[in-house]
């Protein structure tokens, strides 16, 4: 089932870079900026990562939270962090479950091969824990303009 803006977000628990235990719940009464990217430390994923580090005050002051996740484990992503000064957490989705929650990981295509892995999406999530917007179109160098717009 593919989810809409307008609908509850699927609550989910995982790990952050320092294996601290994060769970949506946590953030009630925030607006949570919730973004799937495909893998710590390649092209498009940095580019994205650092848009959000450069526009992070922006962001703070709009009221968000932000969570990256990827199907990488605490040790890419604590390597990934320290290597851009990341200012928010990565949480390693290792069992893909919140991916699944979240309907982002699909079958994939390139250069003819099918394989599976993650759907860069975006999900803002309001102070009640409401999907408000889903952007599956992201810009990965002006992400940012794209959720304050």
């Amino acid at each position: 089932m593919k989810l809409e803006a307008g609908q509850k977000a699927p609550q989910f628990e995982a790990k952050n870079e320092k294996g601290e235990l994060i769970k949506l719940s946590d953030y009630l009464g925030k607006k949570v900026v919730l973004y799937f990217y495909p893998k710590d430390a390649t092209p498009g994923c940095t580019a994205q990562a650092c848009d959000l580090r450069d526009n992070y005050d922006a962001l703070l002051k709009a009221g968000y939270i932000v969570l990256g996740v990827s199907s990488d484990d605490e040790k890419s992503h604590k390597k990934f962090i320290e290597k851009q000064s990341l200012p928010f957490p990565l949480l390693a989705d290792t069992d893909l479950k919140v991916h699944e929650a979240y309907g982002t990981w699909v079958e994939k295509s390139m250069y003819g091969r099918k394989y599976m892995g993650t759907a860069r999406t975006t999900f803002v999530i309001d102070e009640k824990g409401v999907i408000a917007e889903i952007i599956e179109k992201v810009d990965t160098k002006n992400h940012t303009a794209q959720i304050l717009k």
